[in-house]
């Protein structure tokens, strides 16, 4: 695994909020700008977590030559009362529509990712119990 540094920056655009960019160029809107609503800090958190394990799965399932027709990575968490507000508790929802898809295969890529891959979901099951499930749904088929 690489030991570069990764390098992002969040520059201030007025009361509370900032917009950050990555060395590539990528950026993301913290708070609202111009009435425009943003997501906030520790949401991106959630948002890391989401891409993070859905990367996986998609890698790991396509590995195994499984077409998806939609995939959706759904998280929510719950903050402490006391600050530092770290999460506590973390539920990720994993929502595929495919057909004809094995469970089995689909949970083997679930746990791997959960267990082995997904760094971002590491960092924040120190701080928080993480749970999962998922739901097979059939293409077009409403969530």
């Amino acid at each position: 695994m690489s030991q570069d540094w990764k390098e992002v920056s969040a520059q201030w655009m007025g009361e509370m909020s900032f917009i950050g960019k990555n060395q590539s160029g990528g950026r993301v809107q913290m708070g609202t700008i111009d009435g425009q609503p943003g997501t906030s800090p520790m949401e991106l958190l959630l948002e890391g977590v989401a891409g993070c394990t859905g990367i996986d799965i998609v890698l790991i399932l396509g590995k195994k030559r499984i077409t998806l027709d939609q995939f959706e990575v759904r998280v929510r968490g719950k903050r402490a009362d006391a600050y530092p507000a770290v999460y506590t508790e973390i539920e990720i929802e994993y929502l595929i529509w495919a057909d004809d898809l094995d469970p089995k295969a689909l949970e083997q890529a679930i746990e791997l990712s959960e267990e082995k891959y997904c760094s971002a979901s590491a960092m924040l099951s120190k701080t928080a119990e993480m749970r999962s499930g998922y739901r097979i749904l059939k293409p077009g088929e409403i969530a």
